[in-house]
């Protein structure tokens, strides 16, 4: 049977408009999943009730689409921080974690949640990079064995310096996931967020694809699939050869161009880029 990408697409393009829209629209477009940013659902993940839960998973069905997982963890509520000096605060801060497992179990099956959040992870307080990304490491391991037993998958994102001094490269990330050595604690790859890497992205991809669970579409610059001249093949070339199982997910930054057409335009550049392909 021939290989199939699996594509999905983030929802958070579609701002304000009601869950079942943006679900509508992002079907039509031809995805077969979508990866969802908690904040656009409620302010805290524990004020969605299990009714609320429930008629978000009937949307999808619904529409045929499928829950890929959770990202932008740590937008709201305001003022959460897992690395820094406050006890108390990383206590809480990782209770929300905790909440978000349970939320991505309701929402669907065996999904992922994309652990970026640059500015809730980042050194503060004077703590050394060390002692951060330790707190980090501590409370990953912590939440490993409940998102184990929700069959919920926490995905260390690598981030650029730029926007985050803890976990800046793909050979952090995996060491942390071998470290805490937990099949729920796992990586991805970002194609904007790779761009601190000094290796070809593709050559990333093939070696640490034993820990990649998720991967993120977008041109260098944050913008949508095919508005930039990134040249996708060499990624998709090697998830394809490799046979990845998991989601290939539009996650744009900007939204100018109105988020149906974002989405039409990414998914026809990488459909056009995947028929490139050697056969």
């Amino acid at each position: 049977m021939a290989y199939r990408f699996r594509h999905a697409m983030c929802n958070e393009a579609f701002d304000k408009r009601p869950f079942a829209d943006a679900s509508k629209a992002i079907r039509k477009a031809g995805y077969s999943g979508i990866e969802i940013a908690p904040f656009t659902l409620a302010e805290s993940p524990a004020d969605i009730t299990a009714a609320e839960r429930r008629q978000y998973r009937e949307i999808l069905e619904s529409e045929g689409l499928a829950f890929a997982g959770l990202h932008w963890l740590m937008v709201s509520p305001k003022g959460l921080h897992v690395t820094g000096p406050d006890a108390a605060l990383r206590q809480r801060s990782w209770q929300h974690i905790r909440h978000l497992v349970d939320l991505c179990a309701d929402l669907g099956d065996h999904g992922v949640m994309v652990f970026g959040s640059p500015n809730q992870r980042s050194t503060s307080g004077g703590l050394t990079r060390a002692e951060a990304t330790r707190h980090f490491v501590e409370g990953l391991a912590g939440v490993a064995p409940y998102a184990l037993e929700r069959r919920v998958t926490v995905l260390v994102e690598a981030l650029p310096m730029a926007q985050c001094d803890v976990v800046g490269t793909l050979a952090e990330a995996a060491a942390i996931v071998h470290e805490i050595s937990s099949p729920s604690i796992q990586t991805m790859f970002d194609v904007h967020n790779a761009i601190d890497e000094s290796e070809p992205h593709a050559a990333l991809v093939d070696r640490w694809f034993d820990v990649i669970r998720h991967v993120h579409v977008n041109e260098l610059d944050g913008r949508h699939c095919g508005s930039g001249n990134y040249d996708f093949k060499p990624v998709l070339e090697v998830l394809r050869r490799r046979n990845y199982a998991g989601w290939v997910s539009l996650e744009a930054f900007d939204f100018t161009p109105g988020a149906e057409r974002l989405a039409h335009q990414s998914l026809r550049h990488l459909e056009s880029e995947i028929a490139k392909l050697p056969s």
